[in-house]
Protein backbone atom coordinates (compact mmCIF):
# COMPACT_ATOMS: atom_id res chain seq x y z
CA UNK A 1 0.00 0.00 0.00
CA UNK A 2 0.99 3.47 -0.81
CA UNK A 3 0.49 6.34 1.23
CA UNK A 4 1.72 9.99 0.82
CA UNK A 5 2.59 11.46 3.77
CA UNK A 6 3.38 15.31 4.86
CA UNK A 7 5.15 16.17 8.04
CA UNK A 8 5.35 19.37 9.24
CA UNK A 9 7.97 20.00 12.13
CA UNK A 10 7.12 22.23 15.02
CA UNK A 11 9.81 22.37 17.51
CA UNK A 12 9.03 24.35 20.28
CA UNK A 13 11.61 27.73 20.49
CA UNK A 14 12.32 26.50 24.14
CA UNK A 15 13.43 23.38 23.59
CA UNK A 16 16.62 22.40 24.96
CA UNK A 17 18.88 22.57 21.50
CA UNK A 18 21.13 19.62 23.08
CA UNK A 19 18.19 17.00 23.53
CA UNK A 20 16.81 18.47 20.06
CA UNK A 21 20.50 17.34 18.38
CA UNK A 22 20.35 14.19 19.73
CA UNK A 23 16.43 13.52 18.54
CA UNK A 24 17.93 14.84 15.03
CA UNK A 25 20.79 12.17 15.63
CA UNK A 26 18.21 9.30 16.03
CA UNK A 27 15.58 10.74 13.67
CA UNK A 28 18.00 10.46 10.67
CA UNK A 29 18.87 6.67 11.62
CA UNK A 30 15.49 5.68 11.90
CA UNK A 31 14.35 7.29 8.47
CA UNK A 32 17.48 5.91 6.71
CA UNK A 33 17.03 2.51 8.03
CA UNK A 34 13.61 2.59 6.86
CA UNK A 35 14.61 3.65 3.40
CA UNK A 36 17.14 1.52 3.15
CA UNK A 37 14.48 -1.44 3.90
CA UNK A 38 11.87 -0.12 1.00
CA UNK A 39 9.23 0.77 3.52
CA UNK A 40 10.33 4.88 2.76
CA UNK A 41 10.31 4.75 -0.84
CA UNK A 42 10.94 8.71 -1.51
CA UNK A 43 11.38 11.80 0.97
CA UNK A 44 11.49 15.57 -0.30
CA UNK A 45 12.35 18.73 1.42
CA UNK A 46 9.24 21.52 1.22
CA UNK A 47 11.68 24.53 0.57
CA UNK A 48 11.50 27.49 2.85
CA UNK A 49 9.78 24.85 5.78
CA UNK A 50 10.77 22.51 8.24
CA UNK A 51 8.51 19.65 6.31
CA UNK A 52 8.57 16.94 3.83
CA UNK A 53 6.30 15.03 1.50
CA UNK A 54 7.15 11.38 1.93
CA UNK A 55 5.94 7.91 0.20
CA UNK A 56 5.69 5.35 2.13
CA UNK A 57 5.09 1.52 0.90
CA UNK A 58 3.85 -0.70 3.56
CA UNK A 59 2.00 -3.79 3.65
CA UNK A 60 -1.16 -1.95 6.45
CA UNK A 61 -2.04 0.93 7.80
CA UNK A 62 -1.39 -0.38 10.91
CA UNK A 63 2.34 -0.85 9.68
CA UNK A 64 1.98 3.20 8.60
CA UNK A 65 1.12 4.11 12.03
CA UNK A 66 3.43 2.40 13.81
CA UNK A 67 6.34 3.84 11.80
CA UNK A 68 4.92 7.51 12.08
CA UNK A 69 4.37 7.06 15.87
CA UNK A 70 7.95 5.37 16.16
CA UNK A 71 9.70 8.84 14.73
CA UNK A 72 11.84 10.08 17.18
CA UNK A 73 10.42 13.87 16.23
CA UNK A 74 7.01 12.74 16.87
CA UNK A 75 6.17 14.57 19.33
CA UNK A 76 6.70 17.55 17.14
CA UNK A 77 5.40 16.73 14.31
CA UNK A 78 2.23 17.28 12.64
CA UNK A 79 0.89 14.51 9.88
CA UNK A 80 -1.39 14.28 6.44
CA UNK A 81 -1.71 11.19 4.90
CA UNK A 82 -3.53 10.12 1.86
CA UNK A 83 -3.79 6.65 0.79
CA UNK A 84 -2.62 6.61 -3.21
CA UNK A 85 -3.19 3.87 -5.86
CA UNK A 86 -1.85 3.35 -9.30
CA UNK A 87 -3.10 5.45 -12.30
CA UNK A 88 -4.36 3.51 -15.09
CA UNK A 89 -2.30 5.47 -17.68
CA UNK A 90 0.44 4.81 -15.71
CA UNK A 91 3.26 3.54 -18.08
CA UNK A 92 6.25 2.61 -15.11
CA UNK A 93 5.85 -0.67 -13.13
CA UNK A 94 6.98 -0.02 -9.85
CA UNK A 95 4.16 2.45 -8.72
CA UNK A 96 1.90 -0.01 -7.13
Amino acid sequence: MLFKVEMDVRIPLDADPVAISEIKVREKEYSQALQKSGKWRHIWRVAGQYANVSIFDVDSNQELHDILMGLPLQPYMEFKVEALCRHPSSIRDDDR
